[in-house]
């Protein structure tokens, strides 16, 4: 398909704001008691690995642009790309499937009591804020993730030079703390 002159603005909005309200949406459905076949309590520790490599794939992604191997550089950020759908989609059906975990609840009753509180300390504010951070630019990152690839295939090298040096920096940060996120919280996953 030839994107060169392809005005694809109007879809790209349609995607960046659908992927974020269903994702919402889907966190406050009702737990819908199914059984996915297999023990979805291994997908948290899958996310994490996808974000790791995710964040490595950007890291060759810029290496690769620096020294000018464009097609690695292109290969890179479609792995990059292709890595992040499957998490998203697998992110989804984890926190659709799964019970709610809250950080720090050691005996899981989804209350944070005054000793699990004491337990934490100050790193609560810290998670919170790493998490608040990360679920923020993960909603922010789509557009832009959308619009460097859609400049790339186009072959606008500026515009797609202008925009990645936005996008990089936000998608190297949602991959890294979504790692972080996990380890902070994974003492609590029922």
């Amino acid at each position: 398909m030839d994107l060169k002159n392809k005005n694809l603005n109007v879809p790209i909005a349609i995607v960046s704001i659908a992927i974020p309200l269903l994702v919402a949406i889907l966190f406050y459905l009702p737990h819908p008691g199914i059984e996915a076949g297999f023990d979805i309590r291994i997908l948290p520790l899958f996310h994490a690995i996808l974000n790791s490599a995710t964040a490595v794939m950007l890291v060759a992604s810029l290496w690769f642009v620096k020294n000018k191997y464009i097609k690695a550089h292109k290969v890179a950020n479609l792995i990059a790309v292709g890595l992040s759908t499957i998490f998203l989609l697998s992110y989804v059906t984890y926190h659709f499937l799964a019970p709610k975990t809250m950080y720090g609840d050691l005996n899981h009753d989804l209350v944070l009591d005054a000793s699990e509180k004491a337990v934490l300390g100050a790193t609560r504010y810290v998670y919170y804020f790493i998490l608040l951070t990360h679920i923020v630019l993960a909603a922010v990152i789509v557009p832009f993730v959308l619009f460097s690839l859609l400049r790339a295939f186009q072959n606008d090298v500026e515009r797609h030079r202008k925009i990645s040096k936005i996008t990089w920096p936000m998608w190297f940060y949602v991959a890294v703390t979504g790692v972080v996120v996990y380890i902070m919280i994974n003492p609590y996953y029922q």
